[in-house]
């Protein structure tokens, strides 16, 4: 609680704002995922596939020039025309695409053929959601708060970053206990069997995180021109404020 005569670090109105608050549980949520996909398809491409870890980083490059692609067309084309109500909710369920083609890679999967189509899916997943909720998350707030509402995107993605690997890790680590269990004695060839379990569990409870983005998003995002209206009148106080500032800087 802030103390008498100084303004908390976090204004409430700036959460309150239903666009705003859909982006940073966009960004959470996206960010679970995220984090979560680029830990289990390492452990899977180094542990499974016995990549180099040069070769796994290779491996995500064109997830990445995905993301990069689909964050530019977002930006200057889709978001200004569709908006965030339609381009997040869009990006969630692509996102559950590509989770749940991940659950069909086993040990015999090979690069081009099954891994590389699930990585450009979530790339373009990715590229969906994070333009618009960035943009919307700062949209309409008072100038002086612009730093904390920007900080707080990045805190979304950070914690939902933490919280999704914890929670992957821990479910993970269960279902492949739960597969030796009950595949025993423990083989070589069983073990290796639960670590693809495991995998698959933790991207079908990705799928389910951007499951979830989708139906929050499409239920808080206000329409277009709603979002354009918050806009316009967010430029109109700032020109209102650099017009009650101009008589000071000329005093000055």
């Amino acid at each position: 609680m802030a103390a008498p005569g100084i303004p908390p670090l976090l204004p409430l109105a700036v959460v309150m704002d239903r666009n705003r608050g859909a982006s940073y549980l966009a960004v959470l949520i996206a960010g679970a995922g995220m984090f979560g996909i680029f830990l289990f398809v390492t452990y899977y491409l180094e542990v499974s596939l016995h990549y180099t870890p040069i070769q796994t980083g290779t491996a995500f490059l064109p997830m990445i020039a995905m993301l990069v692609l689909s964050a530019q067309l977002s930006t200057n084309i889709f978001v200004p025309r569709f908006g965030p109500k339609l381009m997040v909710p869009i990006g969630m369920v692509i996102g559950v695409v590509g989770m749940l083609y991940l659950t069909t890679l086993d040990a015999n999967s090979t690069y081009v053929a099954n891994i590389l189509p699930p990585l450009l899916i979530i790339g373009l997943a990715m590229g969906s959601i994070m333009p618009a909720a960035m943009q919307t998350a700062t949209l309409g707030v008072n100038r002086q708060f612009a730093g904390v509402a920007s900080a707080t995107v990045n805190t979304s993605q950070q914690v939902g970053g933490s919280i999704g690997t914890a929670l992957l890790n821990t479910l993970a680590a269960t279902a492949a206990t739960t597969y030796v269990a009950s595949h025993l004695p423990a083989s070589p060839d069983v073990v290796a069997a639960a670590q693809i379990a495991s995998y698959n569990t933790a991207y079908m409870w990705s799928a389910a995180f951007f499951a979830l983005g989708a139906i929050v998003a499409a239920l808080l995002y206000t329409r277009r021109s709603t979002v354009a209206a918050t806009a316009t009148a967010a430029h109109a106080e700032a020109q209102a404020e650099d017009v009650d500032d101009a008589p000071l800087v000329a005093m000055h």
